[in-house]
């Protein structure tokens, strides 16, 4: 019985040497990504908290270079090539640094994403260093949070917040080269949904109206009348200043869509409807 009682107490303490309690982490990582027109824009950072310290001239002193989060470096990648402050960058994955001030902060975008944090930064590295004013913010952010916002067909914003600071970071990515080129491919004998899409994007991007309204008309021949087909058809229009054609079309969207129990159709046309009838 002592032999068993002394095999089951080495046992034990084995087991209990090997187990490891996991605690949360300080500055937990997180990685997300965002679709911005045609390009695939992916985020890695650690999130820090004030807990209590003040956070920017005190936790994140002025004047000296940042991680711009916790951890390891803070890292974009980009499936396009991506413009910033002017300058384009070749597709890829970089590491943001910044310099923060009280007013203006410096945005580094680093060719070299190995370091941890900002330790062996070299401005060598550096893909493009500009700068840009901080605004202040009413609500206080516990948690340091990068943001891809304002999401457009051609650009977005990364935004940078915590305490009661927000950083708006531009950047342009190449959409409409992308689908100019690809519509000048496919023009030649394309489907019904290339037209629509390629009609649907002039529209979006302020284009031709013209030639929008044709695509989406030839659309319309190619694969019938459907309501949301016939929803940007009456957006053209109008934009076209035909609001007399728009409503016309916009009523036929809305009667279609109302069939199909697509309701947000309705409403998008109903409203529409009623502010082209008071101009």
């Amino acid at each position: 019985m002592k032999k068993i009682g002394l095999l089951l107490s080495a046992s034990f303490l084995a087991l209990s040497l090997d187990a490891q309690i996991q605690a949360p982490a300080p500055s937990p990582t997180i990685t997300m990504s965002q679709q911005v027109g045609l390009t695939d824009v992916k985020l890695e950072y650690s999130r820090p908290s004030a807990k209590g310290r003040k956070v920017y001239g005190d936790l994140v002193p002025f004047g000296e270079m940042w991680r711009t989060g916790a951890n390891s470096a803070t890292k974009l990648t980009f499936s396009d090539s991506v413009q910033f402050n002017g300058k384009w960058l070749q597709k890829g994955t970089y590491a943001l640094y910044t310099i923060p001030a009280k007013d203006e902060w410096t945005i580094v975008l680093s060719k070299n994403t190995g370091n941890w944090g900002s330790n062996g930064y070299k401005m060598e590295d550096d893909a493009t260093r500009f700068n840009l004013k901080s605004a202040a913010t009413s609500d206080k952010t516990e948690t340091f949070t990068i943001n891809i916002a304002d999401c457009a067909n051609n650009d977005a914003k990364i935004e940078l917040t915590w305490e009661n600071t927000r950083v708006s970071i531009p950047f342009t990515v190449p959409t409409d080269a992308k689908m100019m080129a690809a519509i000048k491919s496919t023009m030649n004998g394309p489907s019904g949904d290339s037209y629509f899409a390629a009609g649907r994007y002039y529209l979006e991007s302020g284009k031709d109206m013209t030639q929008a309204l044709a695509w989406v008309n030839k659309s319309l021949e190619m694969n019938g009348e459907k309501f949301w087909m016939l929803r940007q058809k009456s957006l053209i229009q109008a934009k076209m200043g035909d609001l007399k054609g728009a409503i016309e079309t916009a009523t036929k969207s809305r009667d279609m869509a109302e069939k199909e129990k697509n309701m947000d159709y309705v409403r998008m046309n109903e409203k529409s409807i009623a502010e082209w009838k008071k101009k």
